[in-house]
């Protein structure tokens, strides 16, 4: 007996709160990819990517509601479309964005810092305009609804597969992006030297603008998963924005798999610690852990080397 429990409920207890982890890690994931794009490859502060999380989930929600409504035969596989288009529209505003104010900005991170803040107390007020400032949930396909008993004490939700598979394919799909493509190397090049980047006949505006909405546009599908496990408000992504700079830093701003490590050791601290104690103590001892680590090792888990 531990704490009251019995070995085998304690096994139970952290097999369902590790997988309540990696639903959480999925959101933390794909938030910090996107953000990591912005700031660790452009040196943008965006305090609004919280808000193109909403934008995601909004986007989600508008797709329900037209499918359950309009096209029910469709209802079921609804939320991969879903998926798509949080994607299309969030890197779409991202890029306007881009284009009408971040573009102005760069090398000036206190000033984007400011600005990407106030864009983001304006799409809250829109959000809050179009949608009402009460929360609101999406309506899910029977078939995800339901769960797998592993036994007769661990259940594991079937949306929470499908938003841990969701993550496993976006991870990929920027790895291979990034790393692998022609386009990621363009990336990386205009991040290491933008003049000699431009010298060489590299489009380093178009870059900045894709890079800026692909960033967005993965905080949209964050928030697509979001809807999976909570319901969506104007000012529910100011709950992530703290949480997801947090995991970036930790993990090093320019490390793809330092990000994975980071948002996968505090989300599943956070999910374990949450059970024993409150959501708020869990938060807390998190946060104190990765302060001091910080401040042994500032420049994250991992750090990319970069020649000077």
């Amino acid at each position: 007996m531990l704490w009251g429990y019995s070995f085998s409920d304690l096994t139970s207890i952290f097999v369902m709160q590790s997988f309540a982890g990696l639903i959480l890690f999925s959101v933390f994931l794909l938030m910090a990819l996107g953000l990591a794009i912005v700031f660790g490859q452009m040196g943008v502060i965006n305090m609004a990517h919280g808000e193109f999380m909403i934008l995601g989930a909004y986007t989600t929600y508008v797709c329900s509601q037209v499918f359950s409504r309009w096209i029910p035969t469709l209802f079921g596989a609804y939320f991969f479309i879903a998926v798509i288009l949080a994607f299309i529209v969030a890197g779409a505003v991202g890029m306007l964005l881009e284009w009408g104010l971040i573009r102005f900005l760069y090398r000036r991170p206190l000033d984007t810092l400011l600005a990407t803040w106030g864009v983001s107390l304006m799409l809250q007020q829109l959000f809050r305009s179009v949608f009402g400032a009460r929360e609101v949930g999406v309506q899910l396909p029977d078939w995800m609804m339901g769960s797998f008993n592993l036994n007769e004490t661990t259940q594991i939700p079937v949306n929470g597969v499908i938003v841990v598979g969701l993550t496993f394919f976006i991870t990929l799909g920027i790895y291979a992006l990034l790393l692998k493509s022609r386009w990621g190397c363009q990336v990386r090049a205009v991040m290491q030297n933008r003049s000699m980047a431009g010298a060489v006949g590299i489009n380093t505006e178009w870059i900045d603008r894709l890079t800026f909405g692909l960033g967005c546009g993965v905080a949209g599908v964050a928030g697509a998963a979001f809807t999976m496990i909570g319901s969506t408000s104007p000012t529910a992504g100011q709950q992530y924005i703290v949480d997801t700079f947090l995991v970036v830093a930790f993990g090093g701003t320019q490390s793809l798999g330092g990000t994975i490590a980071s948002a996968f050791s505090i989300s599943q601290a956070r999910s374990i610690l949450e059970f024993f104690l409150s959501g708020s103590m869990a938060q807390v001892i998190v946060l104190l852990t990765v302060i001091g680590i910080l401040m042994l090792r500032p420049q994250g888990l991992f750090s990319m080397k970069v020649r000077r």
